[in-house]
């Protein structure tokens, strides 16, 4: 067996109708993670919130590696405004966020949808207004504690997003 690298990979390049809005994340890691997680699932764009670590910032670039030019992203004032626009624009919103209304992320069907918005809040807030999401999912966990970083929660979002996408094609 032998350990292949970056050079003995080739992986199918396919972008989903998947856009990210990242409500007010401040944590550069969090936002370098961001875009590093979003290219290698085919994420068609990022939003960020116009008080989040910029692309400029020293940890951003080193925590998302050569991502932050592979994907398309823009800054953001107004969530609601922008929220409102995404949905005019036909996607489904669904916030990544536990609430008692949340259905567990392997029991969703994200198939029928034609583009999705998946908002991620901030590690101690969540996402700020949920009122706007269509739908929430939650992550089954069973340790002590009841959550987990939001980038790896996307992480996990988009690999049951994707995987669903895929075998519906």
């Amino acid at each position: 067996m032998k350990q292949l690298t970056h050079y003995d990979i080739t992986n199918k390049e396919i972008e989903f109708p998947i856009t990210i809005v990242c409500d007010a994340i401040r944590t550069p890691e969090n936002i370098g993670m961001c875009f590093r997680i979003a290219e290698s699932f085919g994420v068609s764009k990022i939003y960020l919130h116009e008080s989040s670590p910029t692309k400029e910032n020293r940890i951003v670039k080193k925590t998302a590696r050569n991502t932050l030019q592979q994907i398309e992203h823009s800054m953001y004032s107004d969530f609601s405004l922008l929220i409102s626009e995404l949905k005019k624009d036909n996607n489904v919103i669904i916030g990544i966020e536990i609430t008692d209304k949340s259905i567990n992320i392997s029991d969703y069907d994200f198939t029928p949808h034609q583009k999705i918005v998946l908002l991620l809040g901030s590690e101690r807030h969540g996402v700020k207004d949920l009122c706007y999401a269509d739908a929430t999912v939650s992550i089954p966990m069973y340790g002590k504690n009841s959550s987990m970083n939001v980038i790896h929660s996307l992480a996990i979002t988009l690999y049951e997003v994707t995987n669903q996408l895929i075998k519906n094609k």
